[in-house]
């Protein structure tokens, strides 16, 4: 079972990949999570990252495509996986079907989550990140019981720079420019399905067991 999510950021898309993979038993596997990581650890590769992260760009090519195809080689993944933020654009999902056609592989799915640009501006404004250890929070819909601090470690929560709406439309403008093209080429592979991810959590959750079960 391999998988691709699409969908806008902030569409909820990595929640729904991280249930996907629990429920399946296969690896979720994130740029973001892998980006991030490195900026924490203050990596060469993170603080390339951070500076197209901060202005709501897509982080280039070269960063991701090696990075990415090299950890689909590894033995967690021979039962399948889950993409979440990768591949970005056409280049890369041609790059990405290269490599797997070399193993002999290809994608089974390319799930999108559909949501309406509002919705993702209003969601993710709402947003907060722990300082320490990197939790995540929703003003409205997941907010601290500690307030202004996490919950896990007790550090101060924040608005990141790449949640303000000001960031957070342009990188809808970025998205829209980039990275929709890729419902038309997997909808032409015959591998494109398509969720309401303005529904509740759950039922955007149960809709997409349904197609993978099929």
């Amino acid at each position: 079972m391999k998988i691709v999510m699409l969908g806008a950021p902030g569409a909820g898309k990595g929640t729904q990949a991280k249930m996907i993979a629990e429920k399946y038993q296969i690896p979720h596997i994130s740029t973001g999570d892998i980006f991030r990581s490195n900026i924490k650890n203050g990596t060469e590769l993170g603080k390339k990252a951070k500076e197209y992260m901060d202005q709501g760009l897509l982080v280039p090519d070269e960063l991701t495509v090696d990075l990415v195809t090299d950890r689909l080689g590894q033995d967690d993944c021979r039962k399948g996986y889950i993409l979440d933020g990768f591949p970005r654009t056409i280049p890369q999902a041609e790059a990405l079907a290269g490599a797997l056609a070399k193993r002999g592989e290809k994608l089974d799915y390319a799930i999108d989550v559909d949501v309406p640009d509002e919705n993702i501006v209003k969601r993710m404004s709402g947003r907060r990140a722990c300082t320490g250890c990197g939790a995540t929070y929703h003003v409205v819909h997941n907010p601290s019981k500690k307030g202004d601090l996490c919950e896990v470690c007790g550090e101060p929560l924040v608005l990141r720079d790449d949640d303000k709406p000001e960031t957070v439309q342009k990188r809808l403008t970025v998205y829209h420019d980039q990275t929709q093209p890729l419902i038309d080429y997997y909808k032409g592979q015959g591998i494109l399905k398509t969720v309401d991810g303005t529904q509740p959590m759950d039922a955007v959750f149960t809709a997409i067991t349904r197609i993978l079960e099929v």
